[in-house]
Order: C-alpha cells, then structure tokens, then sequence
C-alpha cells in the first residue's frame, strides 16, 4: 500500500517550476561567479600592495644605512673648520713637531670622512650654484666672468648626494657701466 500512495502523491513536474529552480541556480552560479572575481581582484590588490611595501621598506633600510650617521657628520664639519685654522696658524713653521702631528691628524681626518662618504663641494672658479653654493658677497672682478665663484670663506660639503653644508662663496659681477 505504502507504494501505492507514494505513486499517487507524486505529482508530474512542472516546467515552470523546473526553469525557476534552473534560473535560481544560474543567478546563484553568476552571483558566486562575481564574488570569486570581486576576492581574486581584492588578493591581487593586497599582493601588489604588500610588494610595494616592501620595496619602500627596503628602499628606507638603504637610506638609513647610507644616511645614518648625517647628523654626525654635520657636526663634526664645524670641528674640521676649527682644526684648519689651528693649520693655518702653525704654519709659520712647518718643520715643527706640532705642525707635522696636526697635520697627520688633519689626513686622518679627511680620510675618515671620505670613507663614510663625505666630499668636498669644489667652488673655487665654478660657476655659482645656488643648491651647493651660499653666495655671501659680489664683487667686481676684472678676470673672472659674471657668476663665478672668486673666493670661498667656508668649505662646503655633501654626503653622497645629499648636501651637508653649502660652501659660502663670494661671487664674481660685471662691472658696472660709469655714466657720461
């Protein structure tokens, strides 16, 4: 009997049932379609982000290392100034023992600086330039052009690429035309 009953409940399939449940499982299938797309684009995104990170981070830890001890050598320049003019001072007598001691400390010195990067901006006779060069006075000057540095009061110098300390230069100008 229990058969019987069982064929008699069941009722023939609807088409329009059949295509609703087939449409619903179509826009399940789109919608988990556009999910998965919507996910991969967020991972690519995040991959492409945690790789840019990365290389800022690594182009960071370079600078810190080729620029970590700047402030130390920033202040270590004006010590340097002090020791040329205790130089230029015992250079009365350059046969003494002081002067020649003072004189290896001074090569330590600057070889001490080159190693960690440090140079010389080179002013003298160059032409003026306003990002390595501090012009602190003009004056006429019948053998230089206009524009080029005469004179340098204070060294100047960079670390690497980066400026330390302008040089602090007098510039040549063109003489000035008397009126008649």
């Amino acid at each position: 009997m229990n058969e019987n009953q069982s064929t008699e409940t069941e009722q023939p399939e609807d088409p329009n049932v059949a295509s609703a449940e087939e449409m619903d499982a179509g826009d399940q299938a789109q919608a988990m379609a556009e999910e998965v797309a919507r996910w991969r684009d967020l991972a690519l995104r995040t991959a492409a982000d945690f790789d840019n990170f990365r290389k800022r981070v690594a182009r960071e830890r370079e600078e810190a290392v080729r620029f970590g001890n700047q402030d130390l050598l920033e202040q270590l320049i004006p010590i340097l100034d002090n020791f040329e003019m205790g130089m230029m001072a015992a250079a009365s007598d350059t046969s003494s023992m002081i002067y020649i001691g003072m004189d290896m400390v001074r090569k330590q010195f600057n070889e001490f600086l080159s190693q960690q990067g440090v140079e010389e901006i080179v002013a003298l006779h160059a032409a003026f330039d306003p990002n390595m060069h501090e012009a602190v006075s003009e004056e006429v000057s019948a053998e230089h052009a206009p524009g080029t540095v005469v004179r340098v009061l204070r060294r100047g110098f960079r670390l690497r690429d980066r400026l330390l300390r302008p040089a602090n230069v007098v510039v040549a100008k063109a003489q000035e035309e008397s009126a008649q």
